[in-house]
């Protein structure tokens, strides 16, 4: 019942203010996010490599203004793909985009996110990695699938991200599934109004089982975002049916949350990826977090009466 509220407190300048001066959000904020630039994130990067896993790195930041902020979001990942390129990991450490980062929302800005991304692309498949494009809000879907198809013209490694909460999903995963691509299912973290999207949270987990076997059965490469200890098995299970190796698709989970499986999943021979978000403008990616489990927000109230 605490998420719509939360989503929409991250999107409150007030309620920014308010998180951001309150005594325990370091100590909250440093378990999602490790580092505000690429120079503290990369020990990160070689850490989780290190144990076997793999890592997809997010550059936090959404509330794009103008052009020159778009551009700057494109450079910061130019620095990162140059500091990856002298470690070597290829796909081991990706990279995951949200477009509205690029200037998706300005005017003109389905060209100009587009225009923004398409060099990351480039530069990430010249050091043999690749880029997913993350999935946002429901109206911004069409123009990221859009950029999706162009980008696969040239760079048919690049990845996207469909939610199971949104009616339309079912859709678009036979789509993505028959073109052969690289796909991270996750159940979907925005308000989303009801004319659009289930509701209620076991209807959101039978879409999320309907979906990752459309994935499974097709040809792509399915990505499972989930920390759901069922949805997990079930999804195993799944990929057991449709005939699918150990490396034909991969267990995706945020830094931070349930690290413990992330080193099971990678200890049995599954392609484990940990979603590595880095940076200053971290407030929404953190908020979203809060709002996906309870007991992010719990940890957080007990931490900053702790710190009080």
């Amino acid at each position: 019942m605490l998420a719509p509220v939360i989503l929409a407190a991250s999107r409150s300048d007030k309620m920014r203010r308010f998180v951001s001066a309150a005594p325990g959000t370091k100590q909250v904020v440093e378990r999602f996010i490790p580092g505000e630039t690429v120079d503290q994130v990369v020990p990160v990067v070689v850490d989780a490599v290190d144990k076997g896993l793999e890592v997809t790195l997010d550059v936090v930041g959404e509330d794009i203004t103008t052009p020159e902020q778009a551009a700057a979001a494109r450079d910061a990942y130019l620095e990162l793909i140059d500091r990856l390129k002298d470690l070597g990991l290829g796909t081991k450490a990706e990279m995951s985009v949200k477009l509205s980062m690029f200037g998706q929302a300005l005017e003109d800005g389905h060209e100009l996110a587009l225009a923004n991304v398409r060099p990351v692309v480039e530069a990430a498949a010249a050091i043999g990695t690749t880029v997913t494009l993350d999935a946002e809000d429901h109206t911004t879907l069409d123009s990221m699938f859009a950029i999706h198809d162009e980008l696969r013209k040239d760079f048919p490694q690049t990845g996207c991200v469909i939610q199971a909460y949104l009616f339309r999903t079912e859709d678009d995963a036979h789509r993505l599934a028959a073109n052969g691509s690289r796909v991270r299912i996750v159940k979907g973290a925005y308000k989303e109004p009801a004319e659009v999207a289930y509701q209620d949270k076991s209807e959101i987990d039978k879409a999320y089982v309907r979906i990752t076997r459309i994935l499974m059965e097709g040809s792509g490469y399915p990505m499972i975002g989930s920390h759901d200890p069922r949805l997990i098995a079930i999804s195993q299970e799944l990929a057991r049916r449709a005939g699918r190796k150990l490396d034909e698709y991969e267990f995706q989970m945020l830094y931070g949350i349930r690290t413990e499986e992330h080193v099971r999943l990678a200890a049995e021979g599954h392609r484990m990826r940990v979603y590595t978000a880095y940076g200053t403008d971290w407030y929404g990616y953190f908020m979203r977090r809060l709002a996906e489990k309870p007991a992010n927000l719990i940890f957080f109230a007990r931490s900053t009466l702790t710190k009080s």
